[in-house]
């Protein structure tokens, strides 16, 4: 029998649903980074870097599973949402800080699912080339602009939905065909290492020097393999809504708890296991996207970029309707009477059951398709798959995963200043936060050297 809650809603979570969940939620394109990220540390601090940020990922899941409730993490209110758990916690000041970052890490996020869509799809057709006419030069003389304009077409069309409800299909596909892609990853880094059994890369990373690259290089790409390894562990901002789907007894932070370690668990031993199985496959020369570096089978390599396109089509709409849902919001407040904002217009879809009938607003119809094109322009001008993941990274990495947990726990927990546990816990955010700073410049720089010899409007692979 299903019992009601004390918000009178029916909830039927459990630790293996929250583990699915919270590996979905995690898994995603940062991870085709992952053997490029390695390649930039080497042996010794690559794997170093993958196993710290899972463990800062998990600790902080554990302070922010806490913060569901508040002020008592058991039986204290519900904050159904992370912005939510922060006014609880930390004020209005807080929740403006944080609502800036998280918009501006969903915006970044979209832009690189732009251009990662666009390397998919041009991956697609140099594969076949390649499969139909050998090695014919022609083959790697594509231009990626078609390809980032037809995902922006597609997006239009799909940004009209109304809401985050309405994609829930498209949203649990994205899920599967992300753990798709993963896994023919690694199938083919391992399938690449067997054919040639022999250990590739080196200690430190990418060679400095004549036949490498320059030193102020190796810094700059060693930092932005950071903001890579902390965009793959992207979490923060989803667990507070899969703890929010739990049933209770027992308490949902300690169920939460459970499925965090479980579910980053696999993840880390996942990531860990492409990260290194792509390094030992290609060494330094690891491409940036761990999937142009194959050529056959080409059907599965085509199946893997066709799942990453999939993916990012619907994960694009999960983190662009917040944004749609944001600012419709305020202009309707601001505007309450206003026809543009209001008026509501019915289409029929055609081939559909007549039941079935799109509902917009013209704001809807003319706004969001601007925020598609602006996005898509901008994804032709920087079109840099590490670059802009490392910068996504940095940015959402210490005030999503690190600062706001630690404050809304030590709120929480009333843990006294300079008591040996507040010390801890800001020493922790202080060490993320330079992380997150170099992580940024070395991203930042990277897209200022590409710049140097790209021409704009011209993606490539």
């Amino acid at each position: 029998m299903e019992m009601r809650e004390d918000d009178g809603r029916i909830r039927t979570g459990t630790v293996w649903t929250a583990t699915a969940h919270a590996v979905t939620a995690v898994i995603g394109s940062g991870v085709l980074a992952l053997p490029w990220s390695v390649a930039q540390m080497g042996w010794i601090f690559g794997p170093i870097a993958l196993a710290v940020f899972a463990l800062i990922t998990y600790y902080t899941s554990v302070l922010l599973s806490d913060c569901y409730r508040s002020p008592d993490p058991v039986l204290g209110k519900r904050n159904y949402t992370y912005m939510g758990a922060v006014m609880a916690l930390l004020g209005g000041r807080q929740v403006f800080v944080c609502g800036l970052v998280q918009y501006v890490m969903l915006w970044g996020a979209v832009v690189g699912y732009t251009i990662t869509s666009a390397t998919s799809m041009m991956s697609i057709q140099r594969t076949n080339c390649f499969h139909e006419k050998g090695n014919d030069p022609r083959c790697g003389e594509l231009s990626g602009n078609k390809f980032v304009l037809i995902f922006g077409v597609i997006e239009v069309l799909l940004s009209q939905l109304p809401n985050l409800e309405k994609i829930t299909m498209l949203s649990v596909m994205a899920a599967i065909m992300s753990i798709a892609y993963s896994l023919i990853a690694l199938l083919l880094s391992i399938v690449k290492f067997a054919s040639q059994p022999e250990f590739r890369g080196s200690l430190t990373g990418a060679k400095i020097g004549t036949n490498g690259i320059s030193s102020s290089t190796k810094v700059w790409n060693a930092s932005q393999a950071l903001g890579n390894i902390a965009f793959a562990y992207t979490y923060a901002l989803l667990l507070i809504e899969i703890q929010d789907t739990l049933k209770s007894p027992p308490s949902e932070n300690k169920t939460m708890k459970k499925a965090s370690m479980y579910g980053l668990g696999v993840t880390t031993v996942f990531y860990v296991s492409l990260g290194l199985m792509g390094y030992v496959a290609f060494g330094n020369d690891v491409p940036g996207n761990i999937l142009t570096a194959f050529r056959e089978p080409f059907w599965l390599i085509d199946a893997a970029n066709l799942a990453v396109i999939i993916h990012l089509i619907g994960a694009y709409q999960v983190y662009s309707q917040p944004i749609f849902g944001f600012y419709e919001k305020w202009l309707s407040s601001k505007w309450p009477s206003a026809g543009f904002l209001h008026n509501l217009y019915t289409l029929k879809i055609p081939f559909t059951a007549d039941s079935f009938r799109l509902e917009f607003t013209l704001s809807k119809l003319f706004l969001r398709t601007a925020f598609v094109l602006i996005t898509t322009l901008v994804a032709m001008m920087f079109p840099f798959f590490n670059a802009v993941l490392g910068l996504i990274g940095a940015i959402a990495f210490w005030p999503l995963t690190v600062h706001f947990p630690v404050r809304m726990y030590i709120s929480q927990a009333n843990i006294k200043r300079r008591s040996s546990k507040w010390l801890i816990l800001q020493s922790l955010s202080m060490v993320s936060l330079l992380v997150s700073l170099i992580a940024a410049v070395g991203s930042i720089a990277d897209i200022v050297q590409h710049l140097k010899h790209t021409k704009l409007f011209h993606i490539t692979l």
